[in-house]
This record gives C-alpha cells, sequence and structure tokens, in this order.
C-alpha cells in the first residue's frame, strides 16, 4: 500500500493519502465495527476509477493508542456541475468508519482541505451515523432493510397477503427468475437503460457495472426476471458482512401489470435466506415515495440516513437536484429522447451526477 504522509491539525493523529488493501488494515477495521457500510469497501476505489476515471481520496486515521479511522471518497470533476469531493458517488452511503468521532472528526476536516486544494466547491458526506458538523443533515432520505430468518418459508409467511398474491400473479404469467454475474449484464443492461430513459435519468455506463462485477467478484450477482425468453427485468446486488445490498434494480414500464418486480425480489429475498444472509437492504428511498412504498410492503423498515452538504468555496454552485424545476424539465425531456440516444450520451452526464 503506498502511503502518503498529510499533515493534521491534531499533532498526535497521523493521517495518511492511500489506496486500501483488501487484506489490510482497512479492511480489517470495517470488519470489525457494526455500523461499516458498503461504501466503504476498498473494493469501491477500483471500481469507481476504473469506470468513470474519478479521482480516490481515500484517507486513513491513527492516533497514538491505536485507533483507527478511515474515509472513502472521490473527487468528482464535471464542467456542467462543478467539482465536488463525494463520499460515496452514485451509492447510498459513505462517510468515516471509527470508533472515535473525534478522528472521524480529524477525518473530515482532512477531506475538506483537500477538495479547497482541488479547487471542489463542496464535499458531500452520505453517512449512517451522525457526525458533529457545523451543516444540518437532510432527513428526507432514509434506508430500507429487512431482517431474514434462515428458512425461507418462514419470511414467506410474514409476507402480507397481497405480496404473495402478487408473486403467484408473476408466476402464473410465466415470468421466470435466474442468477448470474457478467454473463447476465448485457441483458440486465438491456432493461435498466430503458427504463431510466423512461424515467427521464441519464444511465449510468455499461462499463461502470462491469467494474463492479469485476472487483466483487463472487460478492456481487445478477437477477434477470424474464417473460418467456426476453429479459424484462433485473438487479444488482452486492454482499457485505451479512447483508445482501440491492443499489440498482428495474423493470420495464410495458410489463409492470405482470408483477415482474415481485417475483424478482421474492427469488432475492428467498436465495438471500438459503444462503445465510441476515439482512436484506433494499436502499434508500424519499419517504413515503413510491419506492418507499415498494419496500414498505415487503415488511422492511427504516434506518436514518444523515446527508451532510459542506460548501468549501464561497461561490459553489447549487448541485442539481430532483426538486430543481430545471431538473425536473430536463427529465421530461429526456424521455422523449430514442433510447439509442441516451445509451450514448447518458454516461457522459451521469458520471458527473453522484447520486
Amino acid at each position: 500500500m503506498t502511503l502518503k504522509t498529510l499533515q493534521s491539525s491534531n499533532s498526535a493523529v497521523q493521517v495518511l493519502r492511500c489506496k486500501p488493501n483488501v487484506e489490510g488494515a482497512w479492511s480489517t477495521l470495517i470488519h470489525q465495527m457494526d455500523d461499516a457500510n458498503v461504501a466503504q469497501s476498498p473494493l469501491w476505489y477500483t471500481a469507481i476509477h476504473r469506470a468513470y476515471g474519478h479521482i480516490p481520496l481515500y484517507l486513513q486515521a491513527e492516533n497514538t493508542t491505536g485507533q483507527m479511522a478511515i474515509l472513502p471518497a472521490f473527487l468528482v470533476r464535471s464542467r456542467l456541475f462543478g467539482t465536488v469531493v463525494t463520499s460515496m458517488p452514485f451509492l447510498d452511503m459513505g462517510g468515516p468508519c471509527s470508533s472515535s468521532p473525534a478522528l472521524s472528526c480529524t477525518l473530515v476536516t482532512r477531506l475538506i482541505e483537500e477538495a479547497a486544494h482541488h479547487g471542489a466547491g463542496l464535499v458531500e458526506l452520505r453517512c449512517t451515523v451522525p457526525l458533529d458538523l457545523p451543516v444540518a443533515a437532510t432527513g428526507d432520505k432514509v434506508n430500507l432493510f429487512l431482517s431474514l430468518p434462515k428458512d425461507p418459508g418462514c419470511l414467506w409467511k410474514q409476507l402480507d397477503a397481497k405480496v404473495r398474491n402478487q408473486v403467484r400473479k408473476a408466476e402464473r404469467s410465466g415470468l421466470s427468475v435466474e442468477f448470474g454475474q457478467s454473463e447476465r449484464l448485457d441483458d440486465f443492461y438491456e432493461t435498466f437503460a430503458q427504463n431510466m430513459r423512461d424515467l427521464g435519468s441519464p444511465v449510468h455506463a455499461r462499463g461502470f457495472f462491469q467494474a463492479i462485477l469485476e472487483a466483487f467478484g463472487n460478492q456481487a450477482r445478477i437477477a434477470l426476471v424474464r417473460k418467456d425468453a426476453r429479459p424484462i427485468g433485473g438487479l444488482l446486488a452486492l454482499a457485505f458482512k451479512s447483508s445482501l445490498i440491492v443499489p440498482w434494480a428495474s423493470s420495464l414500464r410495458q410489463y409492470l401489470s405482470l408483477c415482474p418486480n415481485m417475483l424478482l425480489y421474492w427469488e432475492t429475498l428467498r436465495s438471500a435466506c438459503l444462503e445465510g444472509f441476515q439482512r436484506f437492504d433494499f436502499g434508500r428511498s424519499s419517504r413515503h415515495s413510491g419506492t418507499y412504498r415498494f419496500k414498505r410492503q415487503w415488511g422492511a423498515v427504516e434506518e436514518p440516513l444523515f446527508w451532510y452538504t459542506i460548501p468549501v468555496a464561497a461561490s459553489s454552485r447549487p448541485r442539481l437536484s430532483s426538486a430543481n424545476p430545471k431538473a425536473a424539465l430536463l427529465a421530461q425531456l429526456w424521455r422523449y429522447l430514442p433510447l439509442h440516444v441516451t445509451r450514448w450520451l447518458g454516461p457522459y452526464i451521469r458520471k458527473s451526477l453522484t447520486l
């Protein structure tokens, strides 16, 4: 591991810029900490940098008593949206991981200094625990998770009758689910790209998902739902400690009456139980949104997310958000573009959107 020693505001703390090793101190700390999250995995260092070329700013701190802290982040430059440092881009989570709040604050301070050095206007932190910062966290987004029993039959009995009926409807409609890895990527991306266009959102590059599958190896999987031979939906799931996490999922709108999402998630949940996962993460949603209600019907419960936006420069530009009227107009126009255009243009825009 190549390390560059940085100056710290606390002389008793050594702060290092590093490239984390999957078998090094970074990973050891993650596995020791109960509140570590998947975005802090060292595997993102390679995946995001390889897919989009963003500069990793991974920081590690240690004090004289041997306590450690880590903070993953990337520098994202864009002519359209300005330069930001985000922990972590494209993911629901990130932020520092440590048993010491003081060490976590030291790393955040250093990250802000690094952001200023690189000309970034903002630092974005997506945390699962609150930090002592001079800015308030947004509280409109939550993560939704479900504790899993060992027996999928027990989970099936816990489900609402309406959910079970929709799963059965999908099966009666001739839908089926299959699992795989890179060999399923083309079919997954076909449905994902079309669904993102229909939602008015620029799609990630195919290479982004390829880089994730390569970096995570057996810890990543794709589930596809088919109508006969045609893929009509899919999800990409990641294993992290005792959890199975679904950051990306979609199904084609014209088949929604057949309940493909219900069968897709049920089979993924059933498989997770059989493999011994203790927790299923559905990912983030805004409270009371459509995706929030979809996840809640499975029995998922909320846990808070603490998203901080820290201005670094007085002239920093606000990031584009779905609440912005301009963003809503752009989304509406995007839906009318031909699919081949959105598949070509979308990744150039998407790589600069840290959400």
